[in-house]
């Protein structure tokens, strides 16, 4: 199985962006999936978390009201639409597979991918 996370880039406070991750090689439409980020020096974080078919979504409250989580089964991809960027969501940025969309944000099912980097500065 292999994540593959893309979008990332420098943009200016206030920008916006949308990442993708492209998931191969599992059954990408029975699970729910989540977003998470790690900036320098800090713990991954969850982020955003989609339930199978995309009938229910979730973000953490850092981002509530500015990004937003998607997926197109069809294409095997999840997204995340992060409007209004500010300097602290600077980080690297992962997808991951979760049981249900009430299992724990850790109980991550696959091994990460490599993330793709979003950097917020002027």
């Amino acid at each position: 199985v292999q994540f593959v996370e893309a979008g990332g880039g420098l943009v200016q406070p206030g920008g916006t962006l949308t990442l993708s991750c492209a998931a191969s090689a599992f059954t990408f439409s029975r699970y729910a999936m989540s977003w998470y980020r790690q900036a320098p020096g800090k713990e991954r974080e969850w982020v955003a978390v989609i339930a199978n078919g995309g009938v229910s979504t979730n973000v953490a409250d850092p981002v509530k009201g500015r990004f937003t989580i998607s997926r197109d089964d069809a294409k095997n991809t999840v997204y995340l639409q992060m409007n209004s960027l500010k300097p602290e969501d600077t980080a690297v940025y992962y997808c991951n597979a979760l049981r249900t969309y009430y299992a724990s944000h850790r109980e991550t099912l696959l091994a990460w991918g490599q993330g793709t980097l979003v950097t917020v500065s002027s």
